[in-house]
């Protein structure tokens, strides 16, 4: 396939030669292929590697399955997703490894398995599997009860780093949550409860003891500016998500406990200071947390709610969005490299995050020119709900996995395709079989 003059995310026209999995050539007037994408001007990026998602299987089917979950990254842009272990039986060791793996199998899009550590742990028969990463490692409780002691975090990275294994935290410190909200039940409680001083504590000791042991952390989801500067101070990366990123407190009064999330919102102004450093580099890395959870169990007190919202589908087209206003802070190349040049160097994955001769032909194709609006009904994800309805987003026009489109959007039905480029029409039957 040659796709003709598209535009790469710095601005340039260029060519683009894919033969087989991989980009073979990147340049100006290459000869024709057999099979010829006119681009036309549209931009081309890198696809999306999302380095945080709870697909839910296995455990909590009825939530999200990997066929459902990995025909939304799909349509986002999506072409790589990192399952994290807090799913039934959470992922400990080598055989719940294993049984997750058969169900990524459904996956459209590539994938990769984080490990997970509580006191059940087997280390040894853990890290010898191909993990993407150890973690998320919850240094407080969320959905699956995972958090653990501080000492059996600091054994966590010492044994993940003597086999070159990266580590995610979920940093949250149970100590500095605000008992007295407990007394509350609004929508905003939930953030009261949950502080920034939570987050900036966990984060500070996290550092301080990955420092002690001459590892590098990654810290997933900062919802502070404090929490950022002190990971980055300390040379450790960090990750924003969507919903930390573009909404705030004063979104919950129309969220209700659709906003509840672990960390939760924080304050407008703390949100417009975790965007700055999205800009500006000081953030490494978007990734979703995409946590679903039918409408059914979000609709009920803010106690009882389960934390969480999906994202896969909408964390890249929202970021095309911004790019594409001229009154933000965010561009082209500062997207690309936030959801897939960054990712792939921090978790070390040559082979992906750039439009370079050499690496896998992981495309998405999108005319920026062309912004509409997120519905849910529109959405594919199996929870069918999102927290963004309503912004403005830019879609794909298609997507590519290592060669093979797996995603095009049409006016009347998006098509979803498989690796061996059979159309996926029935996603019951098919996908799910």
């Amino acid at each position: 396939m040659l796709i003709r003059n598209a535009t790469l995310p710095d601005g340039r026209q260029r060519d683009v030669r894919v033969r087989g999995e991989t980009i073979a050539e990147v340049g100006r007037d290459l000869s024709p292929a057999d099979e010829v994408v006119a681009a036309n001007g549209k931009r081309l990026f890198p696809g999306m590697i999302d380095a945080h998602v709870h697909f839910r299987q296995p455990g909590y089917p009825h939530k999200e399955t990997w066929a459902f979950g990995s025909r939304a990254a799909a349509a986002g842009g999506v072409t790589t997703v990192v399952d994290q272990p807090n799913t039934d039986p959470p992922t400990i060791d080598g055989a719940a490894f294993d049984r997750k793996a058969e169900f990524a199998a459904d996956s459209l899009v590539d994938w990769g398995i984080n490990g997970g550590v509580t006191a059940d742990w087997v280390p040894d028969d853990l890290l010898g599997r191909q993990l993407f990463a150890l973690g998320e490692v919850f240094l407080a409780d969320s959905t699956g009860d995972m958090g653990i002691e501080a000492d059996l975090f600091e054994d966590a990275l010492q044994a993940a780093t003597e086999r070159d294994v990266t580590v995610t935290v979920h940093a949250e410190d149970a100590d500095y949550f605000n008992e007295d909200a407990t007394a509350r039940d609004d929508a905003d409680a939930w953030s009261a409860y949950r502080t920034a001083e939570a987050e900036a504590k966990a984060v500070e000791r996290a550092c301080r003891v990955a420092t002690a042991h001459d590892a590098t952390i990654h810290i997933a989801h900062t919802s502070t500016p404090e929490g950022i500067d002190i990971a980055a101070d300390a040379g450790m990366t960090t990750e924003v998500t969507p919903h930390h990123l573009l909404l705030s407190r004063r979104d919950l009064s129309e969220l209700g406990t659709f906003g509840r999330m672990n960390p939760p919102l924080r304050r407008e102004k703390r949100r417009q200071q975790v965007y700055d450093r999205v800009a500006d580099g000081t953030v490494d890395m978007i990734a979703t947390d995409h946590a679903p959870h039918t409408r059914e169990e979000k609709d009920a007190s803010i106690w009882d709610a389960p934390s969480g919202v999906p994202g896969v589908e909408t964390a890249f087209p929202l970021l095309l969005a911004e790019a594409a206003d001229p009154d933000t802070a965010l561009t082209y190349e500062r997207v690309r490299d936030l959801t897939a040049a960054n990712p792939a160097a921090v978790f070390d994955v040559p082979q992906k995050g750039a439009i370079e001769p050499g690496k896998d032909a992981d495309l998405v194709l999108v005319d920026t020119t062309e912004t509409t609006e997120i519905r849910a009904a529109e959405r594919h994800t199996d929870c069918g709900w999102t927290p963004f309805e309503g912004f403005d987003a830019v879609f794909p026009e298609w997507t590519m996995v290592r060669g093979t489109v797996v995603y095009e959007r049409d006016p009347d039905e998006d098509v979803f395709y498989n690796h061996q480029g059979a159309n996926v029409r029935d996603a019951d039957a098919e996908l799910l079989e």
